[in-house]
């Protein structure tokens, strides 16, 4: 590691496992909106009542949220609410086809030359327009005993040279636990890439420490982590240090964003996302038009809204800093760009 100012910051980290922050997450609606200072009861006529998916919110989230603000983009991505049990035409429980594209248990293959690994069902957090909040974890994960037969299915197509660790979140898996399933990968000759989807960096920072950061240096492969970003207000300094070890590490890190009804739907929001993230070296990649999973309908933004917002975002930002908007459609064998 060569960066020394964000791995004299990661030891401050050390100190408190990264596992146990993660235990004292607020998981009660009404909790986090006492220490937002917001009215209780206000909020129990719209509580959505979900005994599924249930809320998870690390302190250091909270902590970037406005108090007294119902309207805080970061808030609004966490709260369930009644209007998730609204059921809306066109929105279902699988919108992006993961489990048609199941090989094996836990491993997707949609797209030419890279397939997918659903490693946990864990997540730092839980968004409220999470389009995998359906998915069957417990039926559909490379556990111990379908391993071998994923690595066996990876390894017999020679047309994948990349494996994409995703969820849940990859990054909740314990350092020993990632280090052998990617020892496992490194055996397979044509691997070359192993990719990360994570919102790890942003939600718990905590997770990124110098052990794992030595280990990821040290990886064999060709490395991208595929961060969640949804607003400038999530990046504040520990995930900046994080994020800049990530680079250190020798990792491409690249950010996806969720287009949100009252949390990102705006020129200046995504402006001020796509200059925060370039500060500490990250590129914005995809801004994502919502899956329709079922109880997500009121983040949805206009189709129409969307390619106006992005044609404005092109008039204000270098091209680098502006992402591709697009969609994914189930059984399509690439994203679909929207112009």
């Amino acid at each position: 590691m060569s960066n020394s100012v964000s791995i004299q910051s990661l030891k401050e980290y050390e100190e408190a496992n990264w596992s146990v922050v993660l235990a004292k997450a607020f998981k009660d609606p009404v909790q986090l909106l006492r220490f937002l200072h917001l009215d209780e009861d206000m909020y129990l006529k719209q509580l959505k009542s979900d005994s599924q998916f249930k809320m998870l919110v690390p302190l250091s989230y909270a902590k970037k949220m406005k108090k007294r603000d119902w309207g805080d983009p970061l808030l609004r991505q966490v709260l369930p609410l009644e209007q998730e049990d609204i059921l809306t035409e066109g929105f279902g429980a699988d919108p992006v086809g993961d489990l048609n594209a199941e090989i094996s248990s836990g491993l997707l293959q949609k797209y030419q030359g890279r397939v997918l690994l659903v490693t946990t069902g864990a997540c730092p957090v839980h968004c409220r327009y999470c389009f995998r909040r359906e998915f069957p974890y417990s039926q559909s994960n490379p556990d111990k005993k379908q391993w071998q037969t994923t690595l066996s299915n990876i390894e017999k197509d020679k047309s994948i040279n990349e494996v994409i660790l995703s969820g849940g979140d990859p990054l909740m898996l314990s350092d020993k636990r990632l280090s052998y399933m990617c020892d496992d990968l490194s055996q397979i000759q044509h691997i070359k890439t192993i990719r990360f989807h994570s919102r790890v960096p942003v939600f718990l920072p905590e997770r990124i420490t110098i052990d794992f950061l030595a280990w990821l240096e040290n990886l064999s492969f060709q490395k991208v982590m595929v961060i969640h970003s949804n607003h400038a207000n999530e990046i504040d300094d520990k995930v900046r240090d994080g994020l800049i070890s990530l680079r250190a590490a020798g990792v491409t890190v690249l950010n996806q964003t969720v287009l949100l009804k009252g949390v990102n739907d705006s020129v200046d929001v995504l402006s001020a996302l796509s200059k925060r993230l370039f500060e500490f070296q990250v590129l914005p990649y995809y801004l994502h038009q919502l899956d329709r999973v079922q109880g997500t309908a009121h983040f949805e933004v206009d189709r129409a809204e969307a390619i106006e917002l992005l044609r404005s975002l092109k008039n204000q930002l270098p091209g680098y800093l502006v992402p591709r908007l697009v969609e994914e459609i189930s059984g399509k064998r690439s994203k679909q760009g929207i112009e």
